[in-house]
């Protein structure tokens, strides 16, 4: 069990089962209180009373559906006044398969708004009391797809690549004001997000599958070492520092006065 002393409470969305339930047990191990969300309640008290029981942490449970509007209200509230939280896991999502020509727009809207609206929502709340106290934890879950949208539907990919993006620009705004922001791009990981999404676990390679529970610990690991990016997958770590080297030399070129030579006429 945990010493009394807390870390402060780590809200986490997505915490009923998968990614999000190994977050909230690993972060109670490292001595933070919890506040859970997701849509059940039933799984998140089942969740809860483990962890508390295992733990001795405080978990409170919020049931709350994130792509409904009076939903995340209540959530950013929860975010603005409780001064105890020092981290937020942004781990909600939804996925998608299927090209875009074979999917169901109105699910391609619903995971937009959940993977992309949620998530900026509740950083906006959070953001700026871990800014004032001078210390914070946001942590992004992500995808593989954020960098190779080629691999599954172009919307889920769109929508992971914002938030790595989206990430990026925080630890730029952020840097110096204390606060630590992470994204995490997970590859293939057994949960039930490959049923919900229309592809079973089952019919993905065994080699490419990760369990959730390695993966936490690898981001977890990756958030101790101060990485911005974390890619529990990847073997060279000097891999990503190549893909963040090349996209810092175009910078100073992405504007400029006159087009490329190669766009002149002739």
């Amino acid at each position: 069990m945990s010493g009394n002393i807390s870390k402060g409470t780590a809200l986490i969305t997505g915490a009923s089962s998968g990614i999000g339930a190994i977050y909230a047990q690993r972060l109670a191990r490292r001595g933070h209180d919890l506040i859970l969300v997701a849509r059940s309640r039933d799984k998140l008290d089942i969740l809860a009373r483990r962890i508390a029981d295992e733990t001795g942490r405080s978990v409170e449970v919020v049931a709350a559906d994130l792509s409904d509007r009076a939903d995340i209200l209540r959530v950013e509230d929860v975010l603005r006044s409780d001064q105890s939280i020092t981290v937020l896991v942004n781990n909600a999502g939804l996925g998608a398969t299927a090209p875009l020509v074979a999917s169901d727009i109105a699910k391609m809207e619903e995971m937009v708004a959940l993977n992309v609206n949620a998530l900026m929502r509740l950083t906006y709340a959070a953001a700026p009391a871990f800014v004032a106290r001078g210390k914070g934890t946001i942590i992004n879950i992500s995808s593989i797809v954020a960098i190779g949208p080629e691999i599954l539907n172009g919307v889920y990919g769109g929508s992971k690549a914002f938030v790595l993006a989206f990430t990026q620009s925080l630890k730029h705004e952020l840097a110096d004001k204390g606060v630590t922001v992470q994204a995490v791009l997970p590859g293939a990981t057994a949960t039930d997000f490959w049923g919900v999404a229309g592809t079973p676990i089952e019919h993905l390679p065994e080699q490419i599958v990760m369990s959730a529970e390695d993966l936490v610990d690898a981001a977890l690991s990756g958030l101790d070492q101060g990485e911005l990016v974390t890619i529990p997958s990847l073997p060279e770590a000097a891999d990503w520092r190549a893909y963040e080297t090349a996209r810092q030399k175009m910078m100073p070129n992405l504007s400029r006065s006159t087009p490329a030579e190669r766009y002149k006429a002739a």
